[in-house]
């Protein structure tokens, strides 16, 4: 029995993990995330033949500050051999907590090549993956799965066990499947269910949007440590919501409008000072600046100004204006609050991202 999560500390009962998510979970990302209290961060996925290859940008995803640690890495792919070597060369190089394999993420570019979810129609080629990384490495390797494929191949006690025989330290379960993708809800049975089955730690994803989610899927499925992804959007400090539910403590209260614009800025200067190119910098920031402002009153013009940007002065400005309308209306001095009308729009925030 592995009683302990790699990375997480052992005065922790249930430590908190910030997901690994492509375009998100960048390092200015999880250092703020770890001063919210968040206890163990993992990277962006990392493609094993980027790696290999030693592709310039695939790189960067890897570079991390000693500030983010416990950290884990996480890799993808299909082929053993190159995953071997890719852990290798992160475990040499780079010396992460420990080394995660995707097993979980849906994209079509991803599973097309066989790699992420799509490895989960292959159970014997998950446990090659699994044995050659192990293999390969001294630090432990761990694992992020989905429930299954498909409804049809939706057996995730079976590849749970089958992960644990390959050699797999501990395991994430999105309890959801491939064709799900993101869609209907996370069966938290499953995780239970997982938690039951096998020897090593499991940790819980899926549908953890409060801190009060984080208990309930502790209470619900005895998992050994909770995983939150979307719930992170724009609101890194859930992680301190989580812990004060965890540990039965009040919850705090939600940022006011000033207070989270401060953190924006604050992350704004952690991804100039990682980046070193203010203008690129600015460029990858804008998806988070228009999660941060999901629900603020008058969001989506201040959004359609955001998503603008290309120096940190302007984003300065820009949000010292809202606040300065904002206090002749009397929208800054309690925790943001949804606007109804707000709530209802669904402009693609993600488009930002590769506006130039």
């Amino acid at each position: 029995m592995i009683d302990r999560l790699p990375g997480a500390g052992p005065e922790l009962a249930t430590p908190l993990y910030l997901a690994p998510q492509a375009g998100v979970s960048e390092s200015p990302f999880r250092r703020l995330c770890r001063r919210f209290g968040a206890d163990v961060v993992v990277s962006e996925f990392v493609s094993a033949e980027g790696i290999r290859r030693g592709d310039r940008r695939t790189w960067e995803y890897l570079r991390f500050d000693d500030a983010e640690r416990p950290i884990g890495v996480q890799i993808f792919g299909a082929e053993p051999a190159a995953m071997a070597d890719a852990a290798r060369l992160v475990e040499e190089v780079y010396r992460p907590d420990f080394v995660d394999i995707n097993f979980g993420c849906p994209a079509k570019k991803v599973v097309s090549r066989n790699g992420g979810s799509g490895c989960l129609r292959d159970l014997p080629l998950v446990q090659s993956i699994i044995r050659a990384v192990a293999a390969a490495i001294e630090l432990p390797t761990t694992v992020k799965i989905r429930s299954g494929w498909s409804e049809e191949l939706r057996h995730p006690v079976e590849i749970a066990l089958r992960c644990q025989e390959a050699g797999a330290r501990a395991l994430t379960l999105h309890a959801r499947t491939r064709t799900q993708m993101y869609g209907g809800r996370a069966n938290w049975d499953e995780i239970a269910a997982v938690v039951a089955a096998v020897d090593i730690p499991v940790v819980g994803n899926g549908d953890v949007w409060t801190g009060d989610d984080a208990r309930r899927m502790r209470e619900h499925t005895g998992c050994a440590g909770v995983m939150i992804a979307r719930g992170s959007h724009g609101a890194p400090w859930i992680f301190a919501a989580a812990r004060a539910a965890l540990d039965g403590r009040l919850l705090p209260a939600e940022p006011t409008v000033p207070e989270r614009f401060a953190i924006m800025l604050e992350h704004a200067r952690n991804a100039i000072a990682f980046e070193r190119d203010e203008h690129r910098a600015m460029i990858e920031l804008r998806k988070h600046l228009g999660w941060y402002t999901k629900g603020l009153p008058g969001g989506k013009a201040l959004r359609q100004e955001l998503f603008a940007v290309r120096s940190l002065a302007q984003v300065e400005a820009i949000l010292a204006q809202y606040l300065e309308r904002a206090r002749t209306r009397g929208w800054t001095d309690a925790a943001a609050e949804v606007d109804p009308l707000e709530s209802t729009t669904d402009e693609p925030v993600e488009a930002a991202v590769g506006a130039a």
